[in-house]
């Protein structure tokens, strides 16, 4: 089919039979040089030409055959974070993308389990990972389903530019197959394994652990093999974070890349997007799947106006399972057709339980929307942050979400509010002009290393999250929580001494300065803080640049304590 691009037609390339043959391939540069005309090397594109535009920040789209976890919620928070974060520095622009992958065979199987028209099984099973995006506070501008036309004409468009530009042909392809992780895998990734719930003997995935069967069918195929070099210069560039994802995915590229098959027969799945020309085969669903952030960018693009909406996507937040298909597989088919490679690929661990992988199987996996009904979005978005594993996994139990609540939250940052606004007794208003301009009495070497604390941790918070590690973020911020409370503490405020005065400056600006901060990981509970302190709602106010120590005269009129955490009404 031809699809429209700003009223331009693109022809179709994809129309040849899947069994004729092809002439062999040759890659552009290597045509060009035979023919006797001089050709630099190729450069593949990693900025768009656009000299700004839209921060863009994706979640992967999570495959609709079974209800969400706990680590769907993660990711989506983590990603959130990160958008929010952009914002409260002025961004107003940030775009947030998340979603739902509805085709498959893990669908297709899926939709015939139920009993169900897969279509129809797609349009019920969604709606609970929008509502998941709803429930936990998530600022998304768009949530995307590869079911939707327009993402369909990308995808089709997508393949057409990949068998112009020659990095498409046909193949027969042998190989283990895993259903449930929608790919092939070498010999060398395969091993015998017991059901554990069985006892029967089966093939399973060295990675993932997943069954395993043998596949023999002829398909298209991807010349994944073309872009070993690239990938491994691209590496070089901190493309993956942390860091230590990288050395798995280098040693894998390094060793060699086989091309990928990128079809599978209509026989064996139906529940897709077509191949362009030839509907005997179905497009694979990680191809499909990951053109989804470049249809929300507005791909095909506009020529001159690529980064319009966008692309490239400056964070895809991925967890370590699907690493390998957002840091070879996709930027390989970007620089395929020369489009902007994503900056940066965030990777994170798994949330276990008991220490032992979450599985429906074995009943250990925590429901979302339960956690959040039981202990509150902020407290969930706060718990996940503060102890998810990006580099290595985290283990979840309630006990520990009760645990931070009461310590973090109820004994740190809601203690020292109480306590603090308890003591101004609506007088909060009077020093705060006075303490903005650093003419309060009394001040001794304590408070000056205090202000010096608050001083700095915008500068420590701002680096960790410009280094994509919202945990370390958290981290600071709550050691200042700690910090305060102390302070608060060793200086006896309530005895009215010399200093009284600029000891609740400084710890009414530790809450002011902190609120800010935390707006990213608690939207609701940072703002009510702020609420409580009575800084103005505004940009200017409540912005990043608004943390620095001492930039805020006019807070704290009329200000009243109140419970800011209260008791948790279930803690068994």
């Amino acid at each position: 089919m031809a699809i429209s691009n700003g009223g331009v037609r693109a022809l179709s390339w994809a129309r040849q039979s899947l069994f004729h043959e092809r002439p062999s391939w040759k890659c552009v540069s290597c045509r060009v040089a035979r023919s006797g005309v001089a050709v630099s090397p190729r450069r593949f594109a990693t900025t768009t030409s656009e000299a700004k535009k839209p921060y863009y920040v994706t979640t992967p789209i999570f495959y609709v055959n079974a209800a969400p976890h706990v680590g769907h919620l993660y990711t989506m928070v983590i990603a959130d974070i990160l958008k929010r974060w952009r914002t409260l520095n002025g961004a107003t622009d940030a775009q947030l993308l998340t979603g739902t992958d509805e085709h498959g065979m893990k669908i297709q199987q899926a939709a015939l389990a139920a009993g169900m028209d897969t279509q129809a099984f797609c349009d019920r099973n969604y709606k609970t990972f929008e509502e998941l995006a709803k429930a936990a506070n998530l600022d998304n501008d768009y949530f995307i389903r590869t079911t939707e036309p327009a993402h369909r004409e990308a995808v089709q468009y997508f393949w057409e530019m990949l068998n112009h530009r020659g990095y498409i042909y046909t193949a027969k392809h042998e190989g283990w197959y895993s259903v449930s992780d929608e790919t092939f895998y070498p010999q060398s990734q395969v091993q015998n394994s017991l059901d554990p719930t069985t006892g029967r003997k089966r093939m399973v995935s060295v990675e993932t652990g997943k069954e395993v069967e043998w596949s023999s069918e002829t398909n298209y195929h991807f010349r994944l093999s073309a872009f070993q070099e690239p990938l491994l210069d691209l590496y070089k560039s901190g493309f993956i974070t942390p860091a230590s994802y990288a050395t798995d995915v280098i040693k894998s590229v390094s060793s060699g890349l086989q091309d990928l098959s990128i079809s599978r027969p209509v026989e064996r799945l139906n529940w897709g997007i077509p191949v362009p020309g030839d509907d005997r085969q179905t497009i694979y669903v990680w191809v499909d799947a990951l053109v989804n952030y470049l249809t929300k960018a507005g791909y095909p693009f506009t020529p001159g106006q690529e980064g319009r909406l966008g692309w490239p996507a400056d964070v895809h937040v991925v967890g370590k399972d699907i690493t390998r298909f957002h840091a070879v597989y996709w930027p390989a088919l970007l620089m395929a057709l020369d489009l902007p490679v994503p900056r940066k690929v965030l990777v994170h661990g798994h949330w276990t339980m008991n220490h032992a992988k979450m599985s429906k199987s074995t009943g250990n996996v925590v429901n979302p929307f339960f956690a959040i009904d039981r202990f509150g979005v902020d407290t969930m978005r706060f718990f996940l942050a503060y102890q998810g594993g990006l580099a290595s996994d985290a283990d979840y139990d309630n006990s520990y979400i009760i645990r931070d609540y009461k310590k973090l939250l109820q004994g740190g940052i809601g203690n020292i509010a109480l306590r603090t606004l308890g003591l101004a007794k609506k007088n909060l208003r009077s020093f705060i002009s006075e303490g903005a301009t650093g003419s309060l009495p009394g001040q001794t070497p304590a408070d000056e290393e205090y202000q010096r604390t608050l001083q700095e941790l915008p500068s420590k918070v701002a680096e960790q999250m410009e280094g994509l590690n919202p945990r370390a973020a958290l981290q600071e911020i709550m050691s200042v929580v700690e910090q305060a409370n102390k302070y608060f503490h060793n200086t006896v405020p309530w005895e009215n001494p010399p200093n009284r005065d600029l000891v609740l400056y400084n710890v009414a600006e530790s809450l002011r300065i902190i609120g800010i901060l935390l707006q990213p990981f608690m939207p609701s509970k940072s703002n009510q803080l702020l609420d409580l302190l009575r800084v103005e709602n505004t940009v200017a106010k409540r912005g990043f640049s608004a943390t620095a120590y001492g930039s805020d005269p006019e807070y704290g009129e009329g200000v009243k304590k109140s419970l800011l955490f209260p008791p948790l009404i279930v803690e068994q």
